[in-house]
């Protein structure tokens, strides 16, 4: 019995052994310095942002194997012009991928030049593709399967619908509340959001912690901890300011079908 549970000892410690052996043979095989994007695909739109922002840096994140340095080391990477369809210098510019000192992460940088971004809402917006591959130099070789080697970055100029979700994972918009969905509605609900910043600073900070710093995240649609909130300081605004017949013809120049349906909070 006491030989069994020695045999039963040992196979389990060796099964511990080459779990983690595997486990951080990922980041820490010091015979292989291997190099991997920890994302096949990144999405990033301008869409609330603010119209004097003209340009965002995309951090396109990846991963090093092997031992760590105390210097910087490129990482070498291409665009396959196949499968992009985003001009340098126009709809983006990018920069050199490194790996800092004592650290197993880095990026490559790419920065959205949001005035070479084409398109409207009336219209519809340009979806622009940006297709990076891992490529070997004398520092890293790509390692993993092949999609771990490609990242597909995507980004425009459009407002969609915030992914506020129900139960079941579908998106959701109170109607009751906002009206039907409109982008313009969005923006104006955001811009009142920001405005908080100034008016309850405190409040406004747990806010962004709880729903994001453009409301993307707000559970099932319904700010409900902070609904008093809401309603005077972003939906009574955005009621009057859509009310208001000095903004009609501004709004309707911008966006065309806007519906002038937005219901009283009092």
């Amino acid at each position: 019995m006491t030989k069994i549970k020695t045999i039963a000892m040992a196979a389990i410690a060796a099964m511990m052994t080459a779990s983690c052996s595997e486990t951080d043979y990922m980041t820490f095989d010091t015979a292989r310095n291997g190099v991997y994007f920890t994302k096949d695909t990144l999405n990033f739109s301008f869409g609330v942002t603010p119209i004097e922002v003209t340009s965002y840096t995309c951090k396109v994140p990846f991963r090093i194997m092997g031992s760590i340095s105390g210097q910087p080391r490129e990482v070498r990477f291409s665009i396959d012009p196949a499968l992009t369809t985003a001009t340098q210098g126009v709809q983006y510019n990018i920069g050199e991928a490194v790996v800092m000192p004592d650290s197993i992460n880095g990026f490559i940088p790419v920065e959205i030049l949001r005035g070479g971004l084409e398109g409207t809402y009336a219209t519809g917006y340009t979806k622009y593709r940006l297709h990076l591959v891992l490529e070997e130099n004398d520092n890293f070789t790509p390692v993993l399967d092949s999609l771990s080697q490609q990242h597909l970055l995507s980004f425009d100029n459009a407002i969609e619908q915030p992914e506020w979700l129900n139960a079941r994972g579908e998106k959701v918009w109170d109607v009751a509340t906002l009206g039907v969905w409109h982008p313009y509605k969005f923006i104006k609900m955001v811009e009142y959001f920001h405005a908080l910043a100034d008016i309850l600073p405190e409040t406004y900070k747990k806010m962004v912690d709880a729903y994001g710093e453009n409301l993307e995240h707000i559970p099932y649609g319904d700010p409900y901890v902070y609904r008093t909130i809401f309603k005077k300081y972003i939906y009574a605004p955005m009621y009057e300011f859509f009310s208001d017949p000095a903004n009609h013809d501004m709004i309707t120049g911008a966006y065309p079908d806007f519906p002038f349906d937005f219901p009283s909070p009092y």
